[in-house]
């Protein structure tokens, strides 16, 4: 009886190709998104949802109304504890700001998917385990 199992190695690799799927050849990546820019839509957001002026919540904030205006425009990294000031003067905590600049995140790259790390098998193949050699480089 012959063995099913095919005697060649099997190469798994262990980083994405380079290029993307989802990206013509030749065409550029678009870039992911900054940090500074994803928190600053959402304080801007956050800030016109409740008709609220940029000097009100600057004041409320104990931050400089251009500076507040920097962060919201992506223009500067502000501290944890500028966010955290900012946020809790339009009555988030910081982990609403998190979560909501998460949210702009996952709404901004949704088109993007990250390839598979490991190939998955079509569902009519059978179970089979590869009882070779496995390197890794």
């Amino acid at each position: 009886m012959s063995n099913p199992l095919s005697e060649e190695a099997r190469v798994i690799p262990l980083r994405p190709a380079p290029g993307r799927p989802d990206v013509p050849d030749g065409a550029p990546a678009p870039p992911e998104p900054l940090w500074r820019d994803l928190v600053g839509v959402v304080l801007r957001r956050e800030r016109q949802a409740q008709e609220r002026t940029l000097k009100d919540v600057a004041d409320a904030a104990r931050i400089s109304l251009p500076y507040l205006s920097e962060v919201e425009r992506g223009r500067k990294e502000a501290s944890s504890e500028v966010l955290a000031a900012a946020a809790h003067a339009l009555g988030l905590g910081l982990g609403d700001l998190l979560a909501l600049a998460h949210g702009e995140l996952t709404r901004r790259t949704a088109g993007r998917r990250r390839p598979a790390a490991v190939p998955q098998r079509p569902a009519t193949a059978p179970d089979r385990t590869y009882r070779g050699l496995c390197l890794a480089a």
